[in-house]
């Protein structure tokens, strides 16, 4: 008789605890999580692009992108911005505390089918986070890829995320990175616009490159029509789509858009999808 591969109820959450917090911004904070089964986490395996519910007891839960890669093994990555009580409650919690968590969910970003192409990021805000991931984790398995570019642009210098981290990447010789920010402040030398402006000091060539992009859904809108009037194929251009995935598995009709569950059919799209979704 053939035996079922038991696999975890994605209805009932998992015990995760939290063993660091690091402030990002004044209102954004990275949460590193381990689950409190050892064999569990052991099994806890995810994708760039993927998410989870998590659970504040007592409040409910939210679904949050990760910021790792599963590159690195140990534990994984959350980056949150406090906006409402649950991530308040959430912000307020430190290392030992323990939160509900069901997943990996969703979809993930292409990645070994674009091997050996050219890679271009762009990212707006939080947008970063969930991008993160899949940069760890081509830059753990850098010869796989052509060149890497990576455009970041934040309201302001205070809101940009992991600081110390974006001087790191200035510094390597084999990506190009790029920062811009919509409103300058005292001490900042850096480049002022919206993240678009970065486009023609960036040198981007569409031919063999593939675009993944994150942000708040304005930045979304504009940077898809850039770039295909720069001559990006539909398919080469991947964002993610934000919606209230309440249930996270397509049961809830929340976040449905046309024929499609962002939670269980994304939150990942190429441009082509996404017009197909509108037609």
């Amino acid at each position: 008789m053939e035996v079922m591969e038991k696999r975890p109820n994605i209805y009932l959450p998992q015990i995760a605890r939290i063993i660091d917090v690091r402030d990002e911004t004044p209102d954004t904070k990275t949460f590193v999580f381990r689950l409190r089964d050892d064999a569990a986490h052991a099994a806890f395996a995810w994708r760039p692009g993927q998410f989870v519910e998590l659970s504040v007891f007592g409040l409910g839960e939210a679904p949050f992108g990760f910021a790792s890669s599963p590159t690195r093994k140990g534990s994984f990555e959350i980056t949150i911005r406090a906006v409402g009580a649950l991530t308040r409650a959430l912000h307020a919690m430190g290392a030992g505390a323990e939160v509900g968590i069901r997943g990996p969910l969703g979809n993930s970003f292409p990645y070994d089918e674009v091997q050996g192409r050219d890679i271009l990021f762009i990212a707006g805000g939080i947008g970063l986070p969930p991008l993160r991931a899949l940069i760890h984790n081509m830059f753990d398995e850098r010869p796989k890829f052509g060149n890497i570019t990576i455009l970041y642009g934040a309201r302001t210098p205070t809101d940009l995320v992991y600081k110390a981290e974006l001087k790191e990447w200035a510094s390597r010789q084999d990506i190009k990175f790029m920062v811009t920010v919509d409103r300058s402040e005292p001490g900042w030398e850096g480049n002022v616009g919206m993240v678009p402006t970065l486009f023609p000091k960036a040198g981007i060539k569409p031919e063999g490159t593939v675009s993944y992009m994150c942000g708040p859904p304005v930045m979304i809108r504009f940077v898809i029509q850039d770039l295909v009037s720069m001559g990006f194929a539909d398919e080469d251009i991947i964002s993610t789509l934000e919606r209230h995935m309440k249930c996270g598995v397509g049961k809830c009709n929340h976040c449905c858009i046309g024929h499609k569950y962002v939670c269980r059919d994304g939150p990942v799209f190429s441009y082509k999808q996404m017009k197909g979704l509108l037609e």
